[in-house]
């Protein structure tokens, strides 16, 4: 996976900010933005979701454990969505990273215009669930997600959760 900084991306809602006189100023050492991208193949999910765990631990993010299983399986399953569902019109995607001071999100992207959205699947059916269990995953932890196009006509999958867990109710 190529590994590239970029900046501006979906955020959470209040920005990510703590409020005033809540930390120093300036970014902490673990706050930043990393975009990695790859192509639309099968070997690209664990790729993805093992580069991202390496980055959590290499930037020294204090992420609780059970966020961090979280946050993977939900790059699993937006990888291996693009994988299964855009790579027709997405040869590659990309896998962005972005950490704040009380926050971590994960970003999918690629360049297919359709925007899916969380659907039942029938109990029968072996798939079909990824996105479900992405928005559950946000839910619980106290995060947001959401779909958004992108100005180039493809879209990206973003879900952005607290660092430490605060389920919800």
């Amino acid at each position: 996976m190529d590994d590239q900084g970029r900046g501006a991306g979906p955020r959470p809602e209040d920005g990510g900010e703590a409020p005033p006189g809540g930390r120093p100023p300036g970014p902490l050492p673990y706050e930043g933005v990393w975009r990695f991208t790859a192509p639309a193949t099968d070997a690209s999910v664990p790729q993805a979701r093992h580069a991202v765990r390496d980055l959590l631990v290499r930037q020294g993010v204090p992420v609780a454990d059970d966020i961090v299983h979280g946050l993977l399986l939900i790059v699993s399953e937006l990888v291996t969505n693009a994988v299964r569902h855009a790579a027709v019109l997405s040869p590659t995607l990309a896998v962005e990273v972005a950490v704040g001071a009380e926050w971590v999100r994960v970003s999918v992207e690629d360049s297919h215009p359709y925007r899916p959205t969380a659907l039942e699947a029938d109990h029968g059916q072996t798939g079909g669930r990824g996105l479900l269990l992405v928005r559950e995953i946000t839910r619980e932890a106290g995060g947001v997600c959401d779909v958004e196009h992108t100005a180039a006509g493809g879209k990206v999958i973003w879900a952005a959760l607290p660092l430490t867990a605060t389920r919800a109710v």
